[in-house]
This record gives structure tokens, sequence and C-alpha cells, in this order.
């Protein structure tokens, strides 16, 4: 119901292809655009947060986010940004805005 959303989807399979190791790839949960910015958000349960495999999917988006943003500003668009967002944080009262600012990943390592 956020004001700033324009448009959301579920990714189909095949819709994204960022791999996160030699032989695997995800989808993100869920693409948002807003006003602003174009949106990989995925939510997980707050004891995944930290799992292996969560991290190494966060760290692929984070790099896809990167480059698709390249383009993106290339041709006068906007950036991608990637949330990891626990599933107790999502709440009917919680804004996009609010969201983006607590749950944007960036890898450390890279600055991004």
């Amino acid at each position: 119901n956020d004001k700033e959303a324009l448009k959301w989807f579920k990714p189909a399979r095949g819709d994204f292809q960022i791999h996160y190791t030699n032989d695997a790839s995800y989808e993100p949960d869920f693409v948002v655009e807003t006003k602003t910015a174009k949106l990989l958000c995925e939510p997980k349960a707050s004891s995944e947060m930290t799992a292996d495999d969560v991290l190494a999917k966060a760290k692929a988006a984070v790099e896809w986010c990167s480059q698709a943003t390249v383009h993106e500003k290339q041709n006068g668009r906007k950036p991608w940004l990637y949330l990891l967002i626990p599933h107790d944080a999502i709440s009917d009262n919680k804004t996009l805005q609010g969201l983006i600012a607590t749950y944007r990943y960036e890898n450390a390592a890279s600055g991004k």
C-alpha cells in the first residue's frame, strides 16, 4: 500500500540470471519499482539472515545490482538496490523508504 511503489512483481524462474555459485542461480522474491529506484527484495526468516547460502546470494545480488545500475544510469534510468529483510520486520506500518534505509544490503569488502 506504499505510495512510493509504482509497481511490483514476483519474478518467475529465469527472469533474473543471478549466479551465486558456479552451478546455482537464484531469483529474488520480489522486485519493486519506486519513483527513485528499482529494488530486489529478499525477505528471509530472521534465523536465516546469516546463513552462508543467504549471504552468498546477497553478495551476488548486490553485484548484479551494481552492474545493472551502471547500465541503467547510462540510459537515464534508476539505480538498482538489494534489500535483505528479516521476515519479522515486515509490517503494514513500514514504508519502502524505511526498509531501504534499514535493510539495504551492501557488500562490505567492495563498499557496495
